[in-house]
């Protein structure tokens, strides 16, 4: 049965006019799935649907997303990152949760330009609604950097300079909007699980995914509850995490970009 599918001119070059024209027929496609944008159930045969192409230098993964949410599109992913970003995206049910190992806690997340000896560098700002304690504890305090210490953050006194990177993690973004902060799998998986995901894709600003783009690299900062809170500007955004460093309530990371 011919599916209510959407597949662009790019994606139909690396797929190929036969195969995409099996997916239109319904051959090859799906009924139902899970959109890799919003994780929300969709059906091929009642909603228009888009074909996204996920892209490695040696293998791709078709997905598919209520059209509404993404265009057709061919999404490029380095090739380690391809099989933990696609089955991150497209995980069912999930929210704008993370998880910081072992626990799991809902998180904020905010995206700003950040002045760090004199160069504007893409950051974002991760602070939960509430305290993370390990499982098993007792005191119900607040582990949440410690345990990002553990996985490789830096406790950082100041903003004088960039933190160092944190290998195996990245940040991915699709069509100019964040996704999700990948991190290694865990037991020693290869491949990537999401760390954080949005609910539905964060928009950032042009000057933030030109800055982004241009170096390859954003660096993500972490703080306690209650350190940072929602700022309206930049400007405040650096006060608030200045003033987060030099209580000691203050971790960091520099991540590669996936995707554009």
């Amino acid at each position: 049965m011919p599916r209510l599918l959407d597949v662009s001119d790019d994606v139909r070059a690396e797929i190929g006019d036969e195969e995409a024209d099996r997916l239109l027929a319904g051959d090859n496609a799906p009924g139902s799935y899970d959109c890799t944008s919003c994780r929300t159930p969709g059906d091929t045969q009642q909603e228009r649907t888009s074909t996204v192409l996920f892209v490695g230098d040696e293998t791709a993964v078709l997905a598919f997303a209520h059209a509404a949410c993404l265009p057709s599109q061919v999404v490029q992913v380095n090739e380690d990152q391809l099989q933990g970003a696609v089955q991150s995206l497209g995980s069912p049910g999930a929210d704008a949760s993370a998880e910081a190992p072992p626990a799991q806690a809902v998180l904020g997340v905010t995206s700003g330009l950040i002045l760090i000896n004199g160069d504007l560098h893409p950051a974002l700002v991760v602070e939960p609604t509430g305290p993370i304690s390990r499982p098993g504890a007792q005191s119900g305090g607040d582990d949440f950097l410690p345990l990002l210490i553990e996985q490789g953050f830096m406790p950082l006194p100041e903003l004088a300079q960039a933190p160092r990177s944190l290998p195996g993690w990245s940040v991915l973004l699709a069509m100019g909007r964040l996704h999700a902060v990948l991190q290694p799998g865990t037991g020693g998986a290869p491949g990537q699980v999401a760390w954080w995901q949005a609910h539905q894709p964060l928009v950032v600003t042009e000057g933030w995914r030109a800055a982004a783009n241009k170096t390859q690299t954003v660096l993500v900062f972490a703080a306690p509850v209650g350190s940072i809170g929602r700022q309206p500007r930049e400007d405040l955004l650096r006060d608030a995490l200045d003033k987060a460093a030099a209580n000691g309530r203050l971790v960091a990371a520099a991540m590669p970009l996936a995707g554009t």
